[in-house]
């Protein structure tokens, strides 16, 4: 690994830094607090309104999912740029 590929190189194409990261959790924060909200608070008055609750629990758990992906990426992301830095600290020989 040259010294190009350590954690001070320029961001890649489709690099994410921690602010777009951020942003998505906080979008899908948001998605998820009002699809719970709509979910929770509802009332059943009759079949259409039932179905309508479910969509909302799938948008929901969509939404949660999807937040759990963004999470694991960003995480990865983290630990590759980590390792990056340790590999090229070890080249240059600073353990």
């Amino acid at each position: 690994m040259s010294s190009t590929d350590s954690a001070t190189a320029p961001a890649r194409e489709g690099d994410t830094d921690g602010t777009e990261y951020d942003a998505m959790l906080e979008t899908l924060d948001a998605a998820i607090d009002e699809a719970r909200r709509k979910v929770e608070s509802g009332r059943v008055y009759d079949a259409e309104n039932e179905k309508v609750r479910i969509k909302w629990i799938r948008a929901l758990a969509y939404a949660v999912n999807v937040r759990r992906q963004v999470t694991t990426d960003r995480d990865l992301e983290e630990l590759t740029e980590r390792l990056e830095a340790l590999e090229a600290a070890r080249e240059r020989g600073e353990e």
